[in-house]
């Protein structure tokens, strides 16, 4: 096998976008023209960019991919951020792992109980427009409900202390930095400490949360060490709230600057599912790249990629792909068949997407019919997206009403 890292010439990630929403024109071309293409990461590392909807989807579930790597301390890196970075994971028991955790969590991100979460979210968020109202615009939306939210409702389902959320958010912050590898590992050894703690807690003091279950689990194929619960909270503690977080940033932001899609919204409260939809197609505004690597050869549009190589899976570009999606650079709240690929396919479809949605569709919705005269207290061109971070989101959203 040819060593990849003495190939020249080859396109830097990421790919330089003209706006907020708009996607790098340059990743648009080659989903057309080259939908699988070796690049650059932004570490310097090289991989496979795959862009088109059909094969991002279908390799999304294709168990000749994973998340581990044979050789983990040289794989191919995206970044140097400790989650969303590089491997993941044992290569040799990964598929077996992954089987477990997710017959483990699947009872507890069951529709049922998400379903059953819905008046304590709706509660959540009434509380925090309350405290919205009170003060005197203009005012950081990011930090009065997208931080907030996602949150409080990842700190009830693992039952861990709301007064603990300074600690974890920055932990979190430094987790996602893609420059900095010692301040990732850092943030994740935090995280994970924290997280032991709570679990050795549990012991004791159990609850009705996922860690209590974990701590819990009666037969003898569900039982976890200490270790093993507390890296998985770890993962869910930030998992659970980072990507939601930025997507009720994104997806306000959407609604407050396309006037004509959010009075569809406000005249059919009904049409928040279909918005919220919309929302997670169309707002893929930072990475929006899922990392994998080989596990055996893949013969894909005429190239080979071998094992131990680096495929980084465009889901932004696959949720724009015109041949799936018409007028895919459109903000249509009204979009039917809308079966983005933002939360994964087959095996690997994330199991908080029900969670992410009803919080979506409760704090959007209630925003704005509270706040129907709401709007951005400052040019769309002033708003930031959160750099040098895996994670997608803005740095703060001013908003008057």
């Amino acid at each position: 096998m040819r060593d990849m890292a003495a190939t020249p010439n080859l396109p830097v990630l990421p790919f330089d976008r003209p706006s907020l929403f708009d996607p790098a024109p340059l990743l648009m071309r080659l989903q057309a023209e080259r939908p699988v293409l070796r690049v650059r990461t932004p570490v310097g590392d090289e991989g496979w960019l795959v862009t088109g909807y059909e094969r991002v989807r279908d390799l999304l579930g294709d168990d000749r991919l994973g998340r581990a790597h044979p050789d983990p301390d040289h794989a191919p890196r995206y970044s140097r951020a400790a989650i969303g970075g590089g491997p993941l994971g044992n290569y040799e028991t990964e598929r077996a792992d992954h089987a477990r955790l997710r017959r483990l969590l699947t009872r507890n991100f069951m529709v049922k109980r998400m379903n059953a979460l819905r008046p304590a979210i709706q509660a959540l968020v009434d509380d925090l427009l309350d405290q919205l109202a009170a003060r005197t615009p203009p005012v950081d939306l990011h930090a009065a409900l997208s931080m907030p939210l996602p949150v409080l409702v990842i700190c009830e389902l693992l039952g861990v202390p709301y007064e603990d959320r300074d600690d974890f958010r920055r932990w979190s912050d430094d987790v996602t930095n893609m420059s900095d590898p010692h301040r990732a590992a850092s943030g994740f050894e935090g995280l994970f400490r924290y997280m032991h703690g709570h679990v050795a807690r549990r012991h004791q003091e159990p609850g009705e949360d996922v860690i209590s279950d974990l701590v819990n689990a009666s037969s003898p194929e569900d039982k976890m060490t200490d270790d093993e619960i507390a890296d998985l909270g770890a993962g869910l503690l930030f998992a659970g709230h980072e990507t939601t977080m930025g997507r009720l940033d994104i997806g306000a932001l959407l609604l407050l600057t396309h006037p004509e899609q959010r009075r569809l919204v406000e005249r059919d409260p009904d049409a928040v599912d279909a918005a919220v939809e919309e929302i997670l197609r169309f707002g893929g505004i930072g990475p929006a790249t899922q990392i994998r690597y080989a596990r055996a050869d893949i013969e894909l549009e005429g190239t080979t990629i071998r094992p131990g190589d680096l495929v980084l899976l465009a889901m932004g570009a696959a949720n724009r792909d015109e041949k799936v999606f018409p007028n895919p650079d459109d903000f249509d709240v009204q979009r039917t068949q809308n079966h983005h690929v933002t939360f994964g396919h087959g095996n690997h479809f994330c199991l908080g997407a029900g969670l992410a949605r009803i919080e979506l569709r409760t704090g959007l919705g209630t925003l704005f019919r509270r706040f129907p005269t709401l709007e951005l207290a400052v040019p769309l061109s002033e708003v930031r997206l959160r750099v040098d971070s895996v994670a997608e989101g803005i740095e703060a959203l001013p908003v008057t009403w």
